[in-house]
This record gives structure tokens, sequence and C-alpha cells, in this order.
């Protein structure tokens, strides 16, 4: 079925006819005859099986994985094999960011901030093959020393995790050498802030127009993702009479039932949203109008709209408001009311939203803690029969012993008035 051939310049030629009767060609170059009598008998396995669409046998079908991306290439062109992607680091992933259609537009650009990374550290004609847990490794420790926080080291990781998943399932590559790193993100205390209500008037005062106001407001008053839900905001979906926001979360709407979800107008909250309705042009869609084309921008404009306020710029500037408005919130309603409000998990809540505040430790001191030698925690006698009596007696002693040991012969001091 399939032939060799050698020209006067030792250059070895293999030819057989596809399924379509058109004789095909493939140049093999200067190898040894016994290499070149191997590829023909794989060539003929593989045509056999493209006549009978069959599937290859499993011997092929690892040798066709062994390849190289040239030979690769060179049987792929005359239909006996699929065409590889692109095995080359930068090549390979430019093909699979533009492949996945689903991606939102803000994941692309984190994507792609994971891709520079990847490519300014092993460089952009770096053969995925190449690359070891050795290495992995070292892209750690480079993240690390660019002074990067771990959680984004880890979202990093995880994107690079993708990235070489897929050349796994591909076939490009036999395992992912990423796959061991730690790639979870880890709630941290330290980050959290809470937004008190003097330091959300302030900043209110120090917004430029209304429009910033009710951004602000969405994210301190109604836990609002920042921008992507409040850009998503439209006035068909304000139900003032039933006093009721529908929320669009692109963020969750791949989660069945999860596209939208049914907020209350807080009364922080209904102020600005009046005001935005009054001000909206006739005919207008969405609530927010003037920062629709600049959102990417908004966390720069943010930062110094709190300076201007006379503050000091707080961590996570819009996760922070989320997390203050939703541990408000637990502290007035059920956890599942909050969470179906807000728009995440009980488990997400806790751990990267529901902040111990100053306030929680004031209000646990407020209340004297009853003392564990109160009389109340001991038995009284009991005169119903002789074993009662006995065991009261008994009790009673151990009562008196206790309030002498407690307080001594002195009569007893109290407290001052502070609680110690």
């Amino acid at each position: 079925m399939a032939s060799i051939s050698t020209d006067t310049n030792g250059n070895r030629r293999l030819q057989f006819t596809d399924q379509n009767g058109k004789r095909q060609t493939v140049r093999l170059g200067k190898i040894p005859k016994r290499a070149a009598e191997t590829i023909k008998i794989r060539v003929e396995h593989l045509l056999t099986a493209k006549l009978g669409n069959q599937p290859v046998d499993g011997e092929t079908a690892r040798w066709v994985a062994g390849l190289d991306d040239v030979m690769n290439d060179r049987l792929a062109r005359v239909g006996l094999i699929r065409m590889r992607q692109s095995a080359l680091l930068t090549q390979f992933i430019e093909d699979y960011i533009a492949g996945r259609t689903d991606l939102k537009p803000r994941t692309v650009i984190k994507f792609k901030a994971t891709k520079d990374y990847l490519v300014d550290y092993f460089g952009e004609n770096r053969s995925l093959r190449e690359i070891t847990e050795g290495d992995a490794d070292q892209f750690r420790l480079m993240l690390k020393g660019k002074g990067l926080a771990e959680n984004t080291i880890r979202k990093h990781l995880s994107i690079t995790k993708q990235f070489f998943t897929a050349a796994v399932r591909s076939k490009i590559v036999d395992e992912n050498p990423f796959r061991d790193l730690k790639s979870t993100t880890q709630a941290n205390p330290d980050r959290f802030y809470f937004i008190s209500r003097e330091e959300a008037q302030k900043v209110l005062e120090a917004c430029p127009d209304n429009d910033w106001r009710l951004i602000f407001a969405l994210s301190r008053f109604g836990g609002l993702r920042c921008p992507s839900e409040h850009l998503g905001l439209r006035w068909e979906d304000i139900d003032w009479e039933r006093n009721r926001i529908r929320v669009r979360s692109p963020k969750t709407e791949h989660h069945n039932g999860k596209s939208s979800r049914q907020l209350p107008i807080f009364p922080e909250l209904r102020p600005y949203l009046e005001t935005a309705f009054d001000e909206a042009a006739e005919g207008a869609v969405h609530v927010i109008q003037r920062y629709r084309d600049t959102n990417s921008n908004l966390r720069t404009q943010f930062g110094r709209i709190i300076e201007r306020a006379g503050l000091d710029q707080w961590p996570k500037l819009f996760q922070n408001l989320r997390s203050t408005r939703e541990t408000e919130l637990a502290e007035e309603f059920p956890l599942h009311v909050v969470i179906e409000w807000i728009g995440n998990s009980q488990a997400v809540a806790t751990k990267h939203y529901l902040q111990v505040t100053e306030d929680h430790f004031e209000k646990a001191t407020q209340n004297a803690t009853q003392s564990v030698h109160d009389s109340t925690c001991l038995p009284r006698p009991v005169n119903n029969n002789t074993q009662q009596k006995s065991m009261s007696d008994n009790a009673g002693q151990l009562w008196s012993t206790l309030k002498i040991a407690e307080g001594g012969l002195e009569p007893p001091r109290r407290f001052p008035s502070s609680g110690f």
C-alpha cells in the first residue's frame, strides 16, 4: 500500500494512494532505511484505519503521539492524522484563549496577563514538552520575587494549570507539570476592612457626581459586584412597587438558576436610585450612564475619591464594600437569606466576606458574664426521703465550703463598674 524511494542525495520519500485515489508523498529526509521502513508500516496502519473508517490500533496511536512536530505536520497535510496544535508556548496559549469564546472580557484580560508572565519567564518559542515540574517550581518563585501577593500568585498558577490541562487533553504533552502546585485562593483576614457609616458618608460627599454616588451606594449598601453587576443594571430591573431589584450576575450566570437574583431596595440605597431615576434621560435603559465605557478605570478613580475624602485607601477597594454590607446584613437576617441577596455561597461568605469587627467585641462585653460560682449552678437541699436528704446535706456542705473558699472569711469584694 505504501512504498519508499531514495533520490541521488540520499533523501527518502514515502508514497501511497489515499482514500480518494490521489497519490500522496511524504518527505522523510536522510534517515536510515530501517527507520523509513518503520514509518512505512505505521503509515499503512493509519491508511487502513482511514479506509475502513476505524480507530487506529493502540501501538500506532502511541507512535503518532510521540512524533515530533515536523513529522506530525507532514502526515497531517496528507490527511493521515489531525493537525496538531502548536506545541510552542506563545502560539498554543494564544490559540487556546482565542478558542475560549465562552470567556468574559475581564477573564480574557486575566488569561493574557498570565500568558505574559509565562512568556517572559520561559520565552515565546519554548516547547511545552520541555517544561518540567522543576521549571514550574521556579516559575512560582519568580512570581513571588516580583512581590505578588500569595492569592495573586495562586490565581496565575490556576490559569496556567488550565493551559496545560488543555495541552494534555490535546495530546500535546503527557502530563501537567503545574498539577501539584497549590492554586486555591485563601482567605486573608489581614486584607479585610470594614467601611463604617461615617467613612461611607465622607466618600459619598467626595464623589464628583450622582452616578459615582450611586456606584458607591450600590456597592456599600447593596453589596453588588463592581463593575459587572453595576453596569448590567437596567431600569426595568427596578421594581419600585415591591421594593426589589433584579441583579444580573455575569459571574454566576453559567450556574443553573444563578443568572440573576432578587435584592431589596434597602432604605440606605433608595435615595441614590431615586436621584438617578429623576436625572435619567427619556428612554434610558441602563441605570449607570456616564462610566459605561471606562469600567476598567473605575478602581483608579475610586482610589482618588477616597483620598479626596481624607481617608486612606483600604485593601480590595470594591470587594470590601461588598464584604462590609454582607457582614452588616448577617447581623440582622438569617445567613441563608443574606447569601441569597448577596449572591454567594455560605462557604464563600464565611471564608472571604464575613468579618469580625470592633463592634462585635464591644457588644460582647456590654452584658455582665454570669459567674460560674452563681448559686443557681449548685443543687438545693431536697427533703423527700432519707436518701435525698443525705444527698442534699452533702450538697449543702459543699455549698458552704465553696462559698467560704470563694470569699474567705472576709465580706466579698464587689468588682468595679468597668466589669474587671
